[in-house]
């Protein structure tokens, strides 16, 4: 893997720039559609393709490795061949997954062991079977296993919690760098940053992760329920430190102004579950603010969802054609809405490359972000 910059925001930690796999290139800054087991929920691979414009997506090695298995990913040449996805994918290594499942399972030095929220098997990861599944899955990125910490969390947690973490990360690059990928082509390993929502411990990772000399680094931790601010606070400390010459990746953020903000700080790569999670609850992210597309005054408005056409969907379908599939619960609504909020995501990260570029990108942003965070 490789990544070039080739531009900067004069105001602002704003930078585009290219990632290089082998199974295309990606632009940045750029938002990852979450494919927990494989798919995007109530999306087509063609409609990620040509409609949203996806360029990279994600997969989760604890779900994939519930369901379907290795054995079956492995027979079937890894996830791109299993699902006919013919572009890059990340593979998240479960960290944020087990953390989830603070209540089934148990945490030592040599790994996780916890129970299958399927039918409650019991599992163990490891530094090594996480770096093996994904080798399995076969995703272009993969993740280092790490521990999520919650928010809050008192200090002396957060500090061990990441000791074990960095311990875990040699581990999980023994273990890269003593195997090979399994289908043709090369696969790229990420370290996380870790450290709650202390200054100190924060900067002690960020440190450590950038002495690695990954090809990308990642920043986990945060959008776990802390203030925006904070979450804010803490990125831009860990830009400061991690290399300039590679992707940043923060993981699971978060909405349309969340994204311009972290934009703005130096964050290259961004994935979240809400464009899709809320589009099946209705509601719609668009240029000119937020819908709650059950919302009676949506009843008779024949407008398209989003009156800027930032996809085909807006162009296709209407407000009160898509209130009345929700009221009527129809499957459908789901699905358009899902297409129309990553579309709109996808938009929104391609329209802040071209401000970067053009250099106008702090400009642009203070003008949308109020736009984006109103309720019409």
């Amino acid at each position: 893997m490789d990544f070039k910059l080739e531009g900067n925001d004069p105001k602002s930690g704003a930078r585009a720039g290219t990632i290089f796999t082998d199974h295309g290139t990606i632009q940045t800054p750029v938002f990852m559609p979450v494919g927990t087991a494989g798919t995007v929920k109530a999306v087509h691979q063609r409609d990620l393709e040509h409609d949203i414009k996806a360029q990279i997506i994600l997969g989760n090695t604890y779900h994939l490795f519930m369901r379907p298995g290795l054995e079956v990913l492995q027979n079937a040449g890894g996830l791109h061949r299993f699902n006919g996805w013919n572009k890059p994918i990340l593979t998240d290594s479960g960290g944020y997954q087990v953390y989830s499942l603070s209540a089934r399972r148990k945490l030592v030095e040599e790994g996780v062991t916890f129970q299958s929220h399927i039918d409650g098997s019991r599992h163990k990861f490891t530094p090594e079977n996480v770096i093996d599944t994904q080798r399995v899955i076969g995703a272009d990125i993969v993740m280092a296993f790490d521990e999520c910490t919650p928010y809050p969390c008192d200090y002396d947690y957060a500090r061990d919690s990441l000791a074990i973490t960095h311990r875990w990360l040699n581990r999980c690059f023994e273990r890269f760098n003593q195997t090979d990928p399994l289908y043709g082509y090369n696969q790229a390993l990420f370290p996380i940053v870790q450290g709650s929502t202390y200054s100190d411990l924060r900067r002690q990772s960020a440190e450590t992760i950038a002495a690695f000399h990954a090809d990308g680094n990642a920043i986990g931790g945060l959008s776990v329920g802390e203030p925006h601010d904070l979450m804010y606070e803490m990125t831009a400390l860990v830009c400061a430190i991690l290399p300039a010459d590679k992707p940043r990746y923060l993981m699971g953020v978060g909405t349309p102004a969340n994204i311009l903000e972290s934009i703005a700080l130096g964050v290259d790569m961004f994935d979240c579950v809400m464009p899709t999670r809320n589009a099946r609850n209705g509601m719609l992210f668009t240029s000119e603010g937020i819908i709650n597309i059950r919302n009676e005054k949506w009843k008779n408005d024949f407008n398209p969802i989003d009156e800027n056409g930032n996809s085909f969907v807006d162009m296709q379908y209407n407000k009160a054609y898509l209130r009345h599939l929700f009221v009527s619960n129809e499957m459908l609504g789901g699905m358009i809405a899902s297409v129309h909020n990553l579309a709109f995501y996808l938009w929104l990260v391609t329209e802040a490359r071209k401000q970067i570029l053009e250099r106008t990108f702090s400009d642009w942003k203070s003008r949308m972000v109020p736009k984006l965070m109103q309720r019409l």
